[in-house]
């Protein structure tokens, strides 16, 4: 029965970086760069929601909903004012654009809330839906339930979105070629924008049931998720919608397993050292296709 809990708690966990990682992979297909902020809009969505719940008495989904509006704000402003600019530069410009504005933000964040740890009452916690299994041996709570479905509705979601929607297909376009796709009326910018948005939208979502699993929300939550969600990202293939679910679900039972059967130090050693056996094996990651077939 452990083994099954723990299973559950990896999927739960590994949901999570899906969330994450579909953000990651989406960017790097449209626009073939690597958005190392993205963690950090996670934790600035998560303060949205804190304070709108616990300072101002929102209800929680009208929280959420503001949470992804902002966050979609946010991204919208990274992407215009730090990355627009350097459309065309070299990727080390970009990936230190990208580290600079993650810095700014969690300074900005420490600026504006202090460093003292935040408890993050759970939003998502609603007992009905708690999952009694094997005769009530195991509990999966409401957090968990929400926490795979709501993963699973969106990577469904978004798959519908990029192959059946006309703005979906302008990204399929750009992420093929930008100046044919620029030739054959697409408009570059405002599909790179929207991609940022999604992506911004979903960290939001992310953080949420993060800090819901995890109630400690300081000015570097997002940090260590953005990573391993990036790892994800290339464990499953990135640029791949698919894959980054199955990386993100597969390194969260890879986690959970390994803090429970090996080493809780050694949990994000053996994490790491999985990726870099599949890279050796399969350089695209799991699901990873060349640059040019679909994302």
């Amino acid at each position: 029965m452990e083994f099954t809990s723990y299973l559950i708690n990896g999927i739960s966990l590994g949901s999570v970086y899906a969330i994450i990682a579909l953000g990651y992979t989406m960017v790097y297909g449209i626009a073939k760069m690597l958005n190392f902020a993205h963690g950090d809009v996670i934790m600035v969505g998560s303060y949205i929601v804190f304070i709108a719940v616990n300072q101002m008495g929102i209800p929680p989904l009208a929280a959420i909903l503001i949470s992804m509006a902002l966050c979609t704000v946010l991204g919208l402003a990274i992407e215009r004012f730090a990355y627009k600019p350097l459309r065309g530069a070299s990727s080390l410009a970009v990936l230190i654009t990208a580290i600079g504005v993650s810095y700014l933000l969690q300074n900005l964040a420490l600026l504006i809330w202090g460093s003292d740890p935040k408890n993050f009452t759970s939003v998502v916690a609603i007992s009905a839906l708690d999952l009694h299994l094997a005769g009530g041996r195991i509990v999966v709570s409401s957090e968990t339930v929400i926490t795979i479905v709501s993963a699973a509705v969106i990577m469904v979601g978004l798959s519908l979105f990029v192959n059946h929607t006309k703005l979906g297909h302008a990204m399929l376009a750009v992420s093929e070629d930008k100046g044919a796709a620029q030739l054959m009326g697409v408009n570059v910018n405002s599909t790179i924008a929207l991609t940022f948005a999604i992506g911004s939208a979903l960290a939001a979502v992310a953080g949420v049931l993060l800090c819901s699993a995890y109630p400690s929300l300081t000015p570097t939550t997002g940090a260590m998720p953005g990573i391993k969600a990036f790892t994800a990202a290339v464990f499953g293939g990135i640029g791949s919608i698919p894959g980054a679910m199955l990386g993100g679900v597969l390194l969260g039972i890879i986690e959970i397993m390994s803090k429970a059967y090996v080493s809780t130090q050694l949990a994000d050693a053996i994490v790491f050292a999985v990726l870099i056996i599949v890279l050796l094996v399969r350089p695209t990651g799991l699901l990873g296709k060349p640059m040019n077939e679909k994302v």
